[in-house]
């Protein structure tokens, strides 16, 4: 058994191995060359977050869905690329939005320069993208641009809000589909057309990628409250302090208070807080409800939900033929899911 990927992948073939440990480096090379500029300070700050690592689980993804058809198409790297430059230029402004002054356990490109580099930095990480996406026709180009409208309404109604009529942790899951899943989805979709995949099967990659990739983003917010900032690579808490409503804190509200369960009412007592920076106990504070949410049934609940999107994105994957490529998406599923335990 060989492990290749971000996510710890298990893959008994060797020739997939192969082919995805080189697919993973042809992508690095093509990010290199994609984030360089004539000018010397934006090729510093574009390959900021591109030096800082991530998990590259989009291009990975495409590779996956390319081998359903010819995994060395012309179209499969770039489409990799694509998507990790997107991928790439989203976190640039969502830095900038969120305040954060860490990202993948380095200072923010918003902490290390300003707003202002920050966001023109994405900004051109998306031209360069589109650039390359020109070349790949245009259903590529209506294929991104349809998940990037995706993206950006998922990131208003995040920033709005839900309506005084909707369920909270709907709009959460709305959001989530938009923000995480629209990307992620698209990645499988183009590395199966580029590939020249059956249309059957372009379709069932795209619907697992929209699954998988709800589950990835839950996960993530179980990581905020369950991980050190060496697994996640911000500081642990960070959402919980910014009061942003993730799913466990959504659940935690929608349920009723419960004093049999140790802890429920001091937790609900220390969100209903808030802990302002110009509070000298905030930290306290933060570290106290930080163990308490660890333990609460609300937790256990919100892991429930990234495994119940696991199982739903495992599940469309029955009708694929059996082979590696289809093994490894669904080793992906148990990957995603062991971020959360």
């Amino acid at each position: 058994m060989t492990v290749v990927g971000p996510f710890g992948l298990s893959v008994l073939d060797h020739a997939l191995e192969a082919d995805v440990q080189i697919g993973i480096a042809a992508v690095e090379q093509a990010l290199c060359e994609a984030t360089k500029s004539d000018v010397p300070f934006i090729t510093v700050t574009a390959q900021h977050l591109k030096d800082a690592g991530g998990k590259r689980l989009r291009p990975l993804l495409v590779l996956l869905a390319a081998q359903f058809g010819d995994p060395n198409a012309p179209g499969v790297i770039p489409s990799a690329v694509v998507v990790e430059l997107t991928h790439l230029a989203t976190l640039y402004h969502d830095d900038v939005m969120d305040e954060a002054a860490m990202r993948r356990g380095a200072p923010s490109a918003n902490a290390r320069w300003d707003n202002s580099v920050a966001i023109l930095t994405g900004d051109f990480l998306f031209s360069r993208a589109s650039k390359i996406l020109a070349d790949l026709g245009p259903e590529a180009v209506r294929l991104q641009a349809d998940a990037f409208e995706r993206l950006v309404t998922g990131q208003i109604l995040e920033t709005a809000g839900p309506r005084p009529e909707d369920d909270p942790v709907q709009h959460y899951l709305d959001v989530i589909s938009g923000k995480t899943g629209s990307l992620i989805a698209v990645a499988g979709h183009l590395g199966a057309l580029t590939a020249g995949a059956d249309r059957w099967v372009v379709e069932i990659v795209t619907q697992y990628g929209e699954r998988i990739g709800s589950a990835f983003q839950i996960a993530d917010d179980l990581l905020d409250i369950t991980s050190d900032s060496h697994e996640s690579g911000k500081t642990p808490g960070t959402d919980l302090r910014e009061g942003v409503p993730t799913l466990p804190v959504l659940l935690l509200h929608a349920s009723a208070p419960d004093p049999s369960v140790p802890g429920d009412l001091r937790l609900r007592e220390l969100l209903g807080q808030g802990f302002p920076a110009d509070d000298p106990t905030a930290d306290r504070r933060h570290a106290e409800a930080l163990a308490l949410f660890r333990a609460h049934p609300a937790l256990a609940e919100a892991r429930e939900a990234t495994l119940r999107y696991a199982e739903e994105a495992r599940a469309l994957l029955a009708p694929l033929p059996d082979c590696p490529a289809k093994s490894a998406l669904e080793g992906l599923c148990d990957a995603v899911a062991l971020r959360t335990m």
